[in-house]
């Protein structure tokens, strides 16, 4: 069993706005063919910026969606009498009553939800759960299979339990609240939570389980990778990565290397990766053992993203010539990076943007099918580095390749 930190900042839900207009403009782009449409939160809705949710699609198309929502990989349940979270041997599926589960729309799709209704928490858990999965079966190359096949054949997803916590398990994903703000919000309205949990679930389909006790390197792996996988599921959203590009100028790099992501970013996912850790600077606890490894894949991101600027006359800034920044620029270099005006970086958003995504996809595809290289059984950091690194050569990141090995070395994985 996995189980999610809470967030220490908290979390508080303030009032939604009408969504019709986002449905409007999700209607324009097509059908059923393109799958099924839903709303979902990038971010909790109390975080400025984030307030609407962004119609997304899943792969799932509306025929193929009954009322939960429900498909032949996840359901959804809502219990009328709160449960009790899950836990040998106490385990799906529960049987109680549940509330009425929403009900697609006219045309099938579930982005005419309100916000505010109890409906919209199931569908939009279920979207998320499914968002993220079909994000890694697209970079693994084809469907992941649930780790507790053949015992149950779907996920039981819960999106609200009385608990201060969310976790996923054999056969069920199941989501509390996070008390910590005066108004709880629900784990349900928390894309980062439920990516999280679904990153554990995806890894343990594509690994498997250990045959004895799980060792602490592979649950530290788990931890890092469930975390990358949340920060690749928010760079799929518009939402998310015009604000983060517009807020640093598209200097994520640099920002980085700066340690000023925490003063320029309220997303979660991000503020835990930009860190400077190493493998010696981090305690046996399986979340702070983790850092340094997913810090690693962090770096890779950025510096790719760095590298792509440079390739397409975006930026001067060449990352293979510098080992620090603070030492190997001086303050007149930052800052010809960083104080770029408003003006002057609008007039290339949608060219860094590009980068960006190319970037993210470089790399999510290199860790997932680095996965093909591993088993459950005795995984170790190096192993797993040495696995993304292999896998970088031989794939479409093959020109990063040696990138990604020296922020893995300085990471003092390799």
């Amino acid at each position: 069993m996995f189980l999610y930190v809470s967030y220490s900042g908290g979390a508080g839900l303030h009032s939604m706005s009408p969504v019709a207009d986002v449905r409007m403009e999700a209607a324009a782009v097509g059908s059923g063919w393109l799958g099924t449409r839903f709303l979902v939160f990038p971010q909790p809705p109390f975080i400025p910026g984030y307030e609407r949710p962004e119609p997304v699609w899943i792969a799932t198309p509306p025929d193929r969606i009954g009322p939960g929502p429900a498909d032949r990989r996840i359901y959804v349940i809502d219990p009328l009498v709160p449960k009790e979270p899950y836990g040998f041997p106490f385990l799906p599926p529960c049987r109680s009553a549940c509330y009425p589960p929403p009900e697609p729309g006219p045309d099938g799709h579930y982005d005419h939800l309100p916000p505010d209704s109890r409906g919209f928490l199931s569908a939009h858990a279920f979207a998320c759960v499914h968002r993220v999965l079909d994000i890694c079966e697209n970079y693994w190359g084809s469907e992941i299979p649930w780790f507790f096949e053949p015992d149950y054949d779907r996920l039981e997803v819960v999106p609200r339990i009385p608990w201060n916590n969310a976790q996923s398990g054999f056969g069920y994903l199941e989501l509390g609240e996070d008390d910590s703000r005066d108004e709880p919000i629900p784990y349900a309205l928390n894309f980062d939570a439920i990516a999280h949990e679904t990153g554990h679930l995806v890894l343990l389909g594509v690994l498997g389980t250990p045959r004895g006790a799980p060792s602490q390197e592979f649950l530290a792996y788990h931890e890092a990778v469930a975390d990358f996988l949340s920060l690749l599921g928010l760079l799929h959203f518009d939402t998310a990565v015009d604000r983060i590009l517009r807020r640093t100028r598209g200097n994520l790099y640099i920002v980085n290397e700066l340690d000023r992501f925490a003063e320029l970013g309220d997303e979660k996912q991000i503020r835990v990766l930009s860190h400077s850790l190493k493998a010696g600077d981090v305690g046996a606890e399986v979340h702070d053992f983790s850092k340094p490894f997913a810090g690693a894949l962090f770096d890779s991101l950025l510096e790719i993203f760095q590298l792509l600027l440079l390739e397409r006359g975006l930026s001067d800034l060449d990352t293979r010539e510098i080992e620090e920044v603070r030492v190997d620029l001086t303050q007149a270099d930052i800052d010809r990076e960083i104080l770029v005006s408003r003006d002057s970086y609008e007039l290339r958003h949608f060219a860094v943007k590009s980068a960006l995504v190319e970037a993210r996809d470089l790399v999510g595809e290199t860790l997932a099918r680095s996965w093909r290289m591993l088993g459950p059984d005795g995984l170790s950091f190096a192993e797993a580095a040495d696995a993304v690194v292999a896998t970088a050569e031989a794939g479409r990141a093959r020109r990063f390749a040696a990138r990604i090995h020296q922020n893995f070395a300085w990471r003092l994985i390799v």
